[in-house]
């Protein structure tokens, strides 16, 4: 279906025929970008170059070039200032490859879903034929890819530890985080003379040196040469790092690989208010390139076409989760009449049918920090604000959220205002003072509710990051009590984690029997991935805890993790042998045979059990307030797009 553009808006320029249109006979910026180029606020390249063009830059996008050749480079010209490299939307090698290293058959930030159209590595390999084509080029990388893999890291997809992203593609500057403030501040420097060699101080980004700052205040991590040869050193060097990426508290880190140091300056200060207002209040067309037309549009469009982005930030802090290493835990919200406004405009389109389809960010009921110090003082160091409890201070308060829906919920030609970017259970649960349920209930939940409880077991949750599995227990019920009050049908959709550092196959039975208990079978189960720069990719390549020091259970074993997750969809006939053999190695054949608390039946049941377990898997995927009913539709796992030079996931977002 065409997506029209917002009347009085334009793209930017993406040929040299579009060039010579505007009266352009050169850039002041290239941006390549490994994403077809959608001009969204939920997509990185179009924020950046809209901040450029309210600085008077011009600004041309180079959206999947074909990387074999420097031809696509070379024909927009040489820009006057810089080229800008992201991968995209996604970490490359995550876009194209599953948990089980098997390529993914669609892509959804690409031209009619197609893969293959972004090389592995994209930053690198950007960056390369950059170089190649001007040697002397400021060359500027950001967004997730970049920004995750901006220390040495582990690569879950090679099994190895690789150096930093800066300076495997040649950049001069790294952008990390969100990416705004830097590139203002950087094309700021560029545009009075300054050389790019000589810009060493803006926050929130990382730059190459031949020295070690003598400065008294950098942190050093090991090297690595250190951190490649010794998992305790890459403990070590986690360590070090992680506390420093707050914006208030946090310090310069120097990392060495052999002659050169990767030297990150702090974190850049939160956006204000005003600042959140003016990045989305830009002129965005809010749709794909018109030349994506023949290939039917861009599919990630569709999640974010109708959704409001409300803030940015999450101070949930999961160990799986690198959404607070990228955007930060303190929260930067937009006012209500940003909001607003949008919303309007939203109900001009000609294709709105009066349905706002989500209206939240990373956690979609966190819209205030999550107490008064964080502004003034950042993160605590140390302490996590929900894990393993809700710190003292913790402002468990949804009432502005509560007003700002009531205010799009009012708007004329808005039907429904649903929440659909996942709900963090705990935080609800510790507010006492607001109705926040009921009116979640009663008006924002179109039919099912993501949440992510993510396992059962303590010892797993605790490595998590999570609450215990009572905190959902109790949610369950006031979501069904509530529900029931109200006379209406919502179901819970609940998103689990299989093979997380810490889970054995003890721990996968025990969420088995969960499932069994509660009568849900999930429909879809993620293996858990080592991305890049997360806490739990720490624990599963070292196998150890970085802070603690203590081992960490890591099922890397290619059969466990098939055992485990076979085990959270036992009721599945294909994954019956499977189950079986997990069953006997966790010690617990006692669940085969024919008992109501067993999982699978004796093998001479099979062809009635296969017709049973077919039609029971069919109408146990939903939960009606924890009971089962009909089957939902797969959930995708995220909502928002991520960003370029500095922007993040919100890419592919589970529920909070």
């Amino acid at each position: 279906m065409s997506v029209p553009p917002v009347p009085g808006t334009s793209f930017f320029p993406v040929s040299r025929e579009e060039m010579e249109a505007r009266g352009w006979a050169g850039l002041d910026f290239l941006l390549i970008s490994g994403d077809a180029y959608v001009d969204h606020p939920s997509f990185g390249p179009a924020v950046i170059a809209r901040v450029l063009e309210s600085r008077g830059f011009r600004v041309g996008i180079l959206p999947q070039p074909d990387w074999r050749s420097r031809e696509p480079f070379l024909a927009m010209g040489r820009p006057r200032l810089a080229a800008l490299v992201t991968a995209g939307n996604l970490d490359s090698m995550l876009n194209r490859l599953t948990a089980s290293k098997k390529s993914r058959s669609r892509d959804s930030y690409s031209p009619g879903g197609k893969a293959g159209l972004r090389p592995d590595r994209a930053t690198i390999v950007y960056g390369s034929r950059v170089r190649e084509c001007w040697k002397d080029i400021p060359l500027i990388i950001g967004g997730v890819e970049a920004s995750l893999r901006r220390f040495a890291h582990y690569d879950y997809w090679s099994d190895e530890v690789r150096r930093s992203v800066l300076v495997d593609s040649g950049a001069d500057l790294l952008v990390y985080g969100m990416g705004e403030k830097q590139i203002a501040g950087i094309a700021a420097l560029l545009d009075r003379g300054v050389p790019v060699e000589k810009i060493r101080s803006v926050r929130g980004t990382m730059y190459r040196s031949s020295a070690y700052p003598e400065d008294g205040k950098t942190v050093e991590v090991p090297s690595w040469e250190e951190v490649s040869s010794d998992r305790k050193k890459f403990a070590e060097a986690f360590r070090l790092q992680y506390p420093e990426q707050d914006p208030f508290h946090g310090k310069a880190v120097a990392q060495r690989f052999g002659t050169v140091w990767a030297i990150q300056n702090p974190p850049p200060r939160p956006l204000t208010m005003d600042e959140m207002d003016e990045i989305y209040g830009y002129p965005y067309t809010r749709t794909y390139h018109p030349m994506y037309e023949k290939d039917g549009g861009v599919p990630a469009i569709e999640e974010v076409r109708f959704s409001l982005t409300s803030h940015r930030g999450c101070f949930g802090s999961c160990s799986f989760c690198a959404i607070h290493y990228h955007q930060g835990r303190i929260i930067q919200a937009r006012s209500h009449g940003s909001l607003v406004e949008e919303a309007r405009l939203l109900t001009t389109l000609p294709d709105f049918k009066g349905y706002i389809h989500d209206v939240g960010g990373p956690t979609a009921n966190f819209r205030i920090p999550a107490c008064d110090e964080q502004l003034v003082r950042g993160a605590c160091r140390g302490r996590q604000c929900l894990f393993p409890s809700p710190c003292p201070k913790l402002r468990a308060d949804h009432s502005d959220y509560l007003e700002l829906l009531g205010k799009l919920r009012a708007l004329a030609g808005v039907k429904k205002v649903f929440i659909r970017s996942g709900i963090r259970f705990d935080y609800l649960m510790a507010d006492k003072k607001t109705p926040f349920l009921e009116e979640l209930c009663a008006h924002h939940v179109s039919g099912q509710l993501k949440v992510a409880p993510e396992h059962v077991s303590p010892a797993v949750l605790s490595v998590m990051g999570k609450p215990g599995c009572e905190v959902y227990g109790k949610f369950m019920e006031a979501y069904a009590e509530v529900n029931r009050k109200l006379g209406k049908k919502q179901y819970l959709v609940p998103y689990f984690i299989s093979s997380h550092p810490g889970a054995d196959l003890k721990d996968a039975v025990r969420l088995a029997e969960y499932l069994r208990d509660i009568r849900f079978q999930p429909e879809q189960v993620q293996d858990f991935i080592p991305t890049p720069g997360s806490l739990s990719t720490c624990i599963y390549y070292t196998g150890m805890d970085p802070f603690s020091g203590k081992k960490v259970h890591v099922p890397k074993d290619r059969n466990e993790r098939k055992m485990q997750r076979a085990l959270l969809q036992y009721r599945e006939p294909k994954n019956r042998e499977t189950v079986i053999r997990a069953l006997k190695a966790a010690g617990r054949s006692d669940l085969v045979g024919e008992g109501p608390r067993c999982l699978v039946r004796e093998q001479h049941k099979e062809t009635r059990r296969g017709k049973e377990s077919s039609s029971a898997g069919r109408s146990a995927q939903k939960m009606r307030a924890g009971k089962p009913t009909a089957s939902p539709r797969p959930g995708d796992s995220r909502k928002a797009p991520s960003r370029g030079p500095g922007r993040s996931p919100s890419e592919g977002r589970r529920p909070g």
